[in-house]
């Protein structure tokens, strides 16, 4: 059954983030920026943001506000990173409704948080496809799950969850902007805006991959493996 939503915050502070950056040329400056305006947030990253993260942040810091997904969950990545982020903990903390009873007690019996904001850019899938001699092996593997999974989420409750599908400077910069001056959260306005950017991202992405089977053939496939 559907649940009917009747009320919502206009102003949601930002506890909780989770963050999966292909592109992590900006991340550290933002993840500066929310420490900043956000004294007390939480960031939940994947593996290969987390890496990248930690070069740049002191060991005390990672210790309490940056922590890894798979540490979270508790479940270990799969060999080539696959389900990483694909737990019903991280979802839950993306669906949850602040004034449902019965998903807060969700929260506190699975030892869970409420996620406030999504970061994700994808993979890039319309660059690798354009590639002089790509392989249908290589498009397959670039096809993203995790990401637009989790921004599927949290833009599905944009009532309550700020997505940002974009890596670009001025897409950061222009939150990190609307952010301090609402003192570290989230109005409703920003998330609209945020959920019409972010299903216009998925409905690109999605519309690259339905090209790319479109074209591809059953010979281009047996080029590619071996069939057993």
């Amino acid at each position: 059954m559907i649940r009917d939503v009747k009320k919502v915050q206009n102003f949601v502070p930002i506890k909780n983030v989770f963050i999966s950056l292909f592109n992590k040329e900006n991340s550290v400056m933002l993840v500066h920026a929310l420490f900043k305006i956000c004294p007390d947030v939480t960031i939940f990253s994947s593996g290969g943001t987390y890496s990248h993260l930690e070069k740049f942040f002191p060991i005390h810091v990672r210790d309490k506000k940056i922590i890894q997904a798979s540490e979270y969950t508790g479940m270990p990545e799969a060999d080539g990173g696959l389900v990483k982020t694909l737990h019903h903990k991280l979802f839950l903390g993306y669906l949850t409704e602040t004034f449902s009873e019965l998903h807060q007690e969700d929260l506190k019996r699975e030892n869970a948080v409420a996620i406030d904001l999504v970061i994700v850019d994808l993979y890039p899938f319309d660059e690798v496809v354009k590639k002089e001699g790509v392989t249908a092996e290589e498009c397959r593997g670039n096809i993203d799950v995790g990401g637009p999974s989790a921004l599927r989420a949290g833009v599905k409750n944009f009532l309550r969850v700020m997505t940002i599908a974009k890596a670009g400077l001025a897409d950061y910069n222009n939150f990190i902007s609307e952010l301090a001056l609402n003192n570290g959260c989230s109005t409703l306005n920003m998330r609209l805006k945020g959920a019409k950017d972010t299903f216009k991202v998925l409905s690109e992405y999605d519309t690259h991959i339905s090209d790319f089977f479109a074209k591809l053939t059953l010979d281009e496939i047996l080029e590619t493996y071996k069939l057993v």
